[in-house]
């Protein structure tokens, strides 16, 4: 991607050297959504969805108490520097697209923040660890991400590239959109009234929702800045073929359980991305209706 030179958004928080917060013990109140479900515990923090902490209360029936980690700070390096320039990058053009989107539809767009961190850190939607993945917290309307985990997606789950982290910032944000049209609310208010399965099936079509919406925003980016390289798009669907359910609970445990998938398998989630890039229209993104996704 040739993305230096261009704005920055002023929407980034930089809280790395900033140590953990807090010791002892926190209650996880509120439900976040980003990289991470629970597949596996902790290997689910690799992928697009969910807050681990706040789906572990849903499993026990509420709230569920989680160590909050107390961690020294850590000076940053140029190349964590030149990570987050590209993030903050990346998140002012999705403020450019979703701005255009929304005024085109009669709305306006509320930008989320975004903060960077390392280790942990508190959030509205309960402690945010750095095993989780990046994940957006619906409370406070901020995605969170701990830079290292760029690292984790080149060398663990073998989706390198510039454009594979573009599409990271630009799930979450997608996150972000659904909740700006209450489709969000609407999910979270099944939760509790239908079967696990059901709901299951409710969160895979709003996790491969944002993906499409992740498309729609690099259609639309592209459109404007002309910024994207010869392999740029191949570096994203790779992202998102890597961390389909499907393929992480083969990788994880060996044998994969339909049943339990809560953001699709590889092949929806390149589907969806793929539908979103080409049209470049919201529309397009309703997996709600959509008889398979």
């Amino acid at each position: 991607m040739k993305w230096e030179g261009q704005r920055q958004s002023d929407n980034v928080e930089d809280r790395r050297g900033a140590g953990g917060y807090g010791g002892g013990m926190g209650r996880i109140g509120g439900r976040g959504i980003g990289l991470g479900t629970i597949v596996i515990a902790l290997i689910a923090g690799w992928i697009f969805g969910i807050n681990p902490l706040a789906l572990m209360g849903m499993m026990g029936g509420g709230g569920s108490i989680a160590p909050g980690v107390q961690q020294a700070p850590a000076p940053t390096s140029a190349a964590s520097d030149e990570v987050k320039a590209f993030v903050a990058t990346v998140l002012a053009s999705t403020e450019d697209v979703w701005g255009t989107q929304f005024r085109a539809a009669g709305g306006a767009y509320q930008a989320p923040g975004l903060v960077v961190f390392r280790g942990s850190t508190r959030t509205a939607c309960g402690q945010g660890q750095a095993a989780m993945g990046p994940f957006y917290c619906p409370a406070d309307q901020k995605v969170y991400i701990d830079l290292g985990f760029f690292d984790m997606l080149d060398r663990q789950l073998g989706a390198p590239g510039d454009f594979a982290q573009a599409y990271v910032v630009a799930h979450e944000v997608g996150h972000h959109v659904q909740r700006l049209l209450g489709i969000t609310d609407k999910v979270d208010g099944m939760r509790g009234r239908v079967p696990e399965e059901q709901m299951n099936a409710l969160s895979v079509r709003l996790e491969l929702q944002a993906d499409c919406l992740a498309g729609v925003w690099a259609h639309h980016s592209q459109k404007a800045k002309a910024w994207l390289e010869p392999g740029d798009i191949e570096e994203g669907l790779n992202a998102a073929a890597r961390i389909g359910d499907d393929t992480l609970q083969r990788r994880s445990q060996g044998v994969v359980v339909p049943e339990s998938f809560t953001h699709g398998t590889s092949a929806q989630r390149m589907n969806w991305f793929k539908r979103g890039l080409g049209s470049g229209n919201m529309a397009e993104c309703n997996t709600f209706e959509a008889r398979q996704v």
